[in-house]
């Protein structure tokens, strides 16, 4: 292609950076300098140059924000370091003990908080590489998230090149909440309405879903918007957070100008207070407000628990509460076959979004509240998430109304219902109830187990309900059935194929995987991980006592007693052994206690080209070391692959050693 003319070139570079300042202007400053119609000549022009010469569009140019071609998958990318989550406080002696045990930790001196508010929307991670933006992704489960860069391109607040010439803030990550204003929100909705499409539930659930469409052209459509937050770079010169958000700022990001320095926890708390009773007032949702330790290095000195960081914690507000009608209890059953109470309620609008259904936890917590169908009931939605029924008003019950008597049977199948001594729930006895069969399927599927694309909700009532699949294993068996599933309603070639594929894919994932997806009670993804490391394979785990899975790492009473009822069962080894010969792994390197990396504790950094950061991390894991998050002065290596970022330069002041990845297989070998 021949190089465009040097007019045209220059042209071009000054649009850019026209349209790139008028974006900041109107989006960021909200000051804008120009009318509408003058910035849609700008941007006509210079998609007419990057037509007549395409040598001359760039990823980082304004056209490039209404939207590429569609995407076919999101790509999978691992978050260095994690985006944790938040523990949550509730009331002023939750976060006067926050304030007590950072005290505690970080030893001499007070410490500084900075208040911020919790923003109801999705957090999102932003990539840059020497100014401009080169990745986006969702949060996903903290480690790993989806590849939405296409996507994010086209929300106008978010910089597509940054808004500096300083080299050490050219390689940024910054991380922030995307989120849509209500009024926004109302006239999209409107307009959906009178085209006769399906209306959101609520801002939080439209830009989820909008930012996990395939197609960035309808993204570009819809009125996301996005507030920074989080700034991770170069060590050098970044200490507090308070001056980070004055640095992203400057770099050209939006950051909520409603935060506080607060010297005190009382500060921190009047804080909260104000904003609890200011919340409606603000153009988007909010749920509480976010409360960090200012310092960096008390940051660090502080670390992480699980999966909440020791420095920051949500300090939410009280629950919305609303009144309205209890008109039926439903019968809600799950995959281990728990039978759950349902309340039916007219519908109401509470804390933004319209509520018809809200758990009731179990009889006893029927019976404590005294709820009877026709109640006028207090409905709340706990941390402004999820609605529940909280009470009854007596003065406004109807004559004639009886205490709820729990059915004898499961509504999904008829099958007897039980409760068994000292349990809260009842449970159906049919483990081929088609309820408990789909919910087995949808957990197997998960994200977190095996990771079945396609294999969703709607898809797998349809299977169940042709009694094409009764178990796990049967999936399977589904190639053979192509031709059956090609030809059902909304199927196809294509929708079987790809399904088919995802199935096939899933036979590679690991035990840990796989012993998660079983759906054994009470048996999470990080006991599931703790077994296969400790047994060998799933036959050494079926054989296994109680008392011999009572020495395993987080595994009590409870735990062992499922895991041990569970293979008792002849149906479920069975579907064990289906499992095994449709090529399943069931066997999983233990944890060595005397490996060659015993005792040894690594930091991953950067981006790995011989192994992904789980296999890396499974490695040093199996050979005796640790793997953690953070580097401190009892970190014994950093693994560094390219593209490391601040853990590299912290490492390297601390005197921690940095090995290659071929050294690191060396030394596992």
């Amino acid at each position: 292609m021949p190089p465009a003319p040097r007019q045209a070139l220059q042209r071009a570079e000054q649009l850019r950076k026209e349209l790139h300042d008028h974006d900041y202007r109107y989006y960021v400053l909200a000051e804008p300098a120009i009318a509408d119609e003058q910035y849609d000549r700008l941007m006509r022009e210079l998609q007419d140059l990057e037509t007549e010469y395409p040598v001359l569009r760039s990823p980082d140019s304004p056209t490039q924000r209404v939207g590429g071609e569609p995407t076919k998958e999101f790509r999978t990318v691992t978050h260095d370091p994690p985006m944790l989550s938040l523990a949550n406080t509730y009331s002023e002696e939750d976060i006067r003990d926050f304030d007590r045990r950072v005290r505690e930790l970080i030893g001499e001196g007070n410490p500084l908080y900075v208040a911020e508010l919790k923003f109801d929307g999705i957090a999102i991670a932003l990539k840059y590489r020497d100014g401009a933006l080169v990745q986006g992704a969702t949060r996903g489960d903290g480690t790993q998230g989806d590849d939405i860069t296409n996507n994010l391109r086209t929300v106008r607040s978010v910089p597509l090149v940054l808004r500096t010439k300083v080299k050490a803030l050219m390689n940024i990550e910054v991380r922030g909440e995307a989120f849509m204003n209500r009024k926004d929100f109302d006239a999209m909705n409107a307009g959906r309405s009178a085209a006769g499409e399906k209306v959101f539930i609520n801002p939080r659930n439209a830009t989820a879903g909008t930012l996990k469409m395939q197609d960035p052209k309808v993204v570009a459509s819809r009125p996301i918007q996005m507030y920074a937050y989080f700034l991770l770079g170069p060590g050098k010169g970044l200490t507090r957070h308070s001056s980070n958000l004055e640095t992203l700022r400057a770099l050209g990001f939006p950051v909520n100008s409603n935060s506080k320095v607060c010297r005190t926890i009382d500060e921190v708390i009047e804080f909260w207070k104000r904003w609890e009773q200011k919340r409606d007032s603000l153009p988007y949702d909010i749920d509480g407000i976010v409360v960090k330790v200012d310092s960096l290095l008390q940051q660090e000195t502080l670390g992480t628990i699980a999966k909440s960081p020791r420095w920051a914690v949500a300090f939410k507000f009280a629950s919305r509460k609303a009144q309205t009608r209890l008109k039926g209890i439903a019968l809600q059953v799950g995959r281990v076959g728990t039978v759950t109470p349902v309340a039916e309620l007219e519908p109401v609008f509470v804390g933004g979004t319209t509520v018809s259904r809200a758990t009731l936890h179990n009889i006893d917590y029927i019976r404590e509240l005294d709820l009877r169908i026709g109640d006028a009931v207090v409905v709340e939605k706990g941390g402004d998430v999820i609605p529940k029924v909280s009470g009854m008003v007596p003065s406004l019950r109807p004559k004639g109304t009886a205490p709820y008597v729990m059915p004898a049977s499961c509504p999904a199948c008829g099958s007897r219902i039980y409760r068994e001594e000292g349990e809260a729930n009842y449970f159906c006895e049919n483990a081929e109830c088609p309820a408990q069969v789909q919910g087995r399927i949808e957990h197997f599927a998960h994200r977190g187990a095996m990771d079945i694309e396609g294999l969703g909700e709607a898809a797998v009532e349809t299977l169940v309900s042709l009694k094409l699949v009764r178990n796990v294993a049967d999936l399977y068996s589904l190639a053979g059935r192509k031709k059956t599933l090609v030809a059902l309603e909304r199927w196809g070639e294509k929708s079987t194929g790809n399904l088919l594929e995802a199935i096939a894919r899933s036979r590679t994932q690991p035990f840990r995987r796989v012993l998660f997806g079983l759906g054994i009670r009470h048996v999470g993804s990080g006991v599931a991980k703790v077994l296969a490391e400790s047994f060998s394979s799933i036959d050494t785990l079926a054989e296994a006592t109680e008392e011999e899975l009572h020495l395993t790492p987080q595994v009590g009473p409870k735990i062992a007693e499922s895991i041990v009822h569970f293979f008792a069962d002849k149906h479920n080894r069975e579907i064990v052994r289906r499992l095994k010969e449709a090529g399943l792994s069931m066997t999983g390197a233990a944890r060595s206690k005397e490996g060659r990396l015993n005792g040894k504790t690594f930091v991953l950094t950067g981006t790995l080209s011989s192994y992904t950061r789980e296999e890396a991390g499974h490695l040093i894991e199996e050979n005796g070391g640790k793997v953690v998050s953070s580097v401190s002065s009892n970190t014994a290596y950093l693994l560094a692959g390219e593209d490391a970022g601040s853990k590299l330069a912290k490492a390297r002041g601390l005197g921690i050693a940095i090995i290659s990845e071929e050294e690191f297989t060396r030394l596992i070998r």
